[in-house]
């Protein structure tokens, strides 16, 4: 079966380029800094030091995450009484992460016999069902802990109240209509929760839990002596930035702190050998390092064949094995991208067949031999490329349900969106669950024409005209002269960069100096800024450039003016740092 639906066969959306507003008011603390670097932070909101300062004591502390003192007491009964204790996790980056730091930071804290489990995603599906609660019990644990799933695990959980388990559930997602019947569920987004920050993800939960029995242990046994968590930094910050949650003050703090060990030669052995294989700078690794390198590569084992291979890199002690892991992570990661470019192919071929049976808010589609690992990457592709909320499926190993992964706009909280699909639509989707940006759900196959309509009908009730322009949001322009290797690195150095903290993008007009097709659909440029002059002592005012998975020309006119929306970044080569733009949008014109 193919089919597609949802938009009129546009295969890309040209994005509208608009600058941000910037206040009036510059405050005096960034006046020491580069004047385009204060005019990128004042547009984010930044407002006084403590806004940039991004030590451990500027963290939140604990207080109002509910069950946080019950979670602490459970684990540490746990251990008193050797149980065995079973991490259960998830298969994406974030529950690979979370899974490590609750193996590590338990058996930190005196855990004498801790275990992880992790669903297989063609298999078992997602979080703590009855089938992994079985599979947790031959392990004959005394407790579960479940990371980055759980809070839709109704049935699960009384699984393992009936076969005599405790459970403590650690998650971030939105909670469903029931909580499960746990003994301790720590979630910043459960009702009721006062925590300040409802943007950790699941490894940064399970990396506070961990805080909590750390102070409880310590305070029992008298003494002022307790392991450093922050040796499992460099774990929540690759979490973190792999999950794409909003980079509130709070998770820029876990993720800066993350960096610096790795900067430093400080962290995991795992960690560190995902951005070797990368090719990736560690004296000075960014959080798109973690991100656009490290992420894809652990996500790879999930996607592919099973996460366990990705945790086990990350609990790894020593470098050559988890150097010899990475490799294979890396390999999977290669395949990954092969599957990915044929569905791309695939699916502009059925964006291309689409009629105008249903409205265009929002785009469904299908293919009987999608792999169900790819398609929530193949989402988010399509979601860029046209602008509009996407479902992606794949058959599930029964044949009879399909597998779906949602990816948003920004405007359009999707997982609200499956809600109201699910109600006004009954039996029509199975179950669902997720974030404001993306979902994941489960629907029958004779269910998807019906679903993709309901899907298109309810976003287009949600989505005004301003909503389905594309934009891409500038911080103006850099002078000429400013365009050099200093304004990069301060931009680098400034703050991890991310999702509710982007990094700056800037816009301005450029002659195409030269460009060619590098890495098959690429295209490498030499670029000169508009009105650039000479620069001293005959130095060239030429710039590099490099626009993905965009084939040349660029300019209407060859080595004609283009204007670009661009990212300026440093592109470190054999040692050498230089400026370099990156390119985000072409505006249709100069």
């Amino acid at each position: 079966m193919v089919a597609a639906r949802g938009t009129r066969g546009e295969n890309r959306r040209v994005k509208r380029i608009e600058r941000r507003a910037v206040p009036d008011r510059d405050p005096s603390f960034l006046r020491h800094r580069h004047p385009v670097l204060r005019r990128v932070l004042a547009a984010r909101s930044v407002e006084d030091d403590g806004d940039l300062d991004h030590s451990l004591a500027r963290l939140l502390p604990p207080d109002g995450l509910l069950d946080l003192d019950r979670a602490a007491a459970l684990l540490d009964r746990a251990i008193e009484s050797w149980a065995r204790i079973v991490v259960v996790g998830d298969y994406d980056a974030d529950g690979a992460t979370g899974c490590a730091v609750a193996v590590r930071g338990l058996r930190l804290l005196g855990a004498a016999d801790v275990r992880f489990v992790v669903p297989d995603r063609l298999r078992h599906g997602y979080g703590l069902t009855p089938e992994i609660v079985e599979i947790a019990n031959e392990l004959r644990p005394g407790l579960i802990v479940t990371v980055d799933n759980g809070i839709s695990s109704v049935e699960g959980v009384d699984r393992a109240k009936r076969l005599g388990i405790d459970v403590l559930i650690t998650d971030h997602h939105l909670p469903g209509r029931q909580l499960p019947a746990a003994d301790a569920i720590v979630n910043p987004n459960r009702p009721g929760d006062r925590f300040p920050s409802k943007c950790l993800a699941g490894v940064g939960v399970m990396f506070y839990v961990l805080g909590a029995l750390r102070a409880r242990r310590r305070e029992r046994a008298g003494t002022g002596k307790a392991p450093n968590l922050a040796a499992l930094l460099d774990l929540v910050a690759l979490g973190t930035v792999a999950d794409v949650v909003p980079l509130d003050r709070n998770n820029r703090i876990l993720v800066e702190q993350g960096l610096r060990r790795i900067r430093a030669g400080r962290a995991s052995p795992g960690v560190t050998a995902l951005l070797r294989v990368a090719r990736r700078d560690i004296g000075h690794a960014v959080a798109s390092d973690l991100g656009f390198a490290a992420g894809p590569r652990l996500n790879a084992a999930g996607r592919l064949t099973d996460m366990r291979r990705g945790i086990e890199c990350l609990l790894c002690e020593r470098e050559d094995e988890a150097m010899r892991i990475a490799g294979e992570l890396d390999t999977l990661n290669a395949e990954r991208r092969e599957i990915e470019s044929g569905m791309q192919v695939q699916a502009a071929a059925l964006l291309d067949a689409i009629d105008d049976t249903v409205p265009d808010a929002a785009v469904s589609l299908f293919r009987d031999d999608w792999h169900p690992g790819v398609v929530g990457i193949l989402a988010s592709r399509v979601k860029d490329r046209l602008h509009r909320p996407v479902a992606a499926f794949a058959p599930e190993a029964d044949g009879e349900r399909l597998k779906g992964s949602v990816r948003s706009i920004p405007g359009v909280h999707v997982r609200d969106l499956l809600d109201t699909v699910a109600t006004r639509n009954p039996g029509v989707v199975e179950r669902f669950g997720g974030h404001a940006m993306a979902a994941g759900l489960t629907i029958r196959r004779e269910m998807f024409d019906r679903f993709r309509t309901a899907f298109a009908t309810e976003a287009d009730g949600v989505m005004p005209p301003e909503l389905r322009q594309a934009v891409v949001l500038t911080d103006g322009e850099i002078p000429a002269s400013d365009l050099g290797l200093e304004l990069a690195r301060a931009i680098r150095d400034a703050a991890p960069w991310g999702q509710g903290f982007p990094e700056p993008v800037f816009d301005g007009i450029f002659s195409v100096v030269a460009e060619r097709r590098v890495g098959g659909r690429h295209t490498k440029l030499v670029l000169r800024p508009h009105g650039a002059e000479p620069r001293p002592r005959g130095a060239d005012s030429r710039l590099d450039g490099i626009a993905f998975n965009r084939e040349p020309p660029l300019a209407a006119n060859p080595h004609g003016e283009v204007r670009l929306a661009y990212r300026f970044v440093v592109n470190a080569f054999r040692g050498e740092e230089r400026p370099e733009l990156v390119v985000v949008e072409v505006a249709a014109d100069p």
